[in-house]
């Protein structure tokens, strides 16, 4: 797989500022979550989602066996080391110690990043170390 452009998956991501938060969404301008944002980039920059997502809990302390979504996103996207993540990456957060990965953002620059965040919407913010150390998977979208 060839990674896409990281300037054409930045601009998408953009476009989804100021968009509402709204648990397990995926409307730009309407409301989304941190996947539903990471989704509607995936429809612009890549094309029609490769299969239907699945209910899914919003507990970031969620702990297990399996890291699901790392899982999906191996299906579909191109895994990188956390030290080769620069922007246009996705990048997976583990929310707390032990639990999944459980929040998404994109990398905007090196030191910045956008996502949903609950009462804020889409944003983008600051990548601090406190966002940095959570970072537990990164992957790049593949070209279309």
């Amino acid at each position: 797989m060839t990674p896409a452009d990281p300037d054409r998956v930045i601009a998408a991501a953009c476009a989804w500022l100021g968009t509402p938060y709204h648990d397990q969404a995926s409307l730009k301008g309407v409301g989304c979550d941190c996947l539903g944002l990471a989704r509607g980039v995936w429809r612009e920059v890549v094309g029609p989602e490769p299969f239907p997502i699945p209910p899914y809990s919003r507990h970031w302390g969620e702990t297990g066996p399996r890291e699901v979504l790392a899982e999906g996103a191996r299906r579909m996207m191109i895994e990188v080391p956390l030290v080769k993540a620069g922007p246009g990456a996705l990048v997976l957060f583990r929310m707390t110690p032990r639990a999944i990965a459980k929040h998404v953002g994109i990398l905007t620059g090196p030191d910045s990043f956008l996502h949903a965040y609950e009462r804020l919407g889409v944003i983008e913010e600051p990548l601090t170390n406190a966002w940095r150390r959570r970072i537990a998977f990164a992957f790049l979208f593949p070209q279309r």
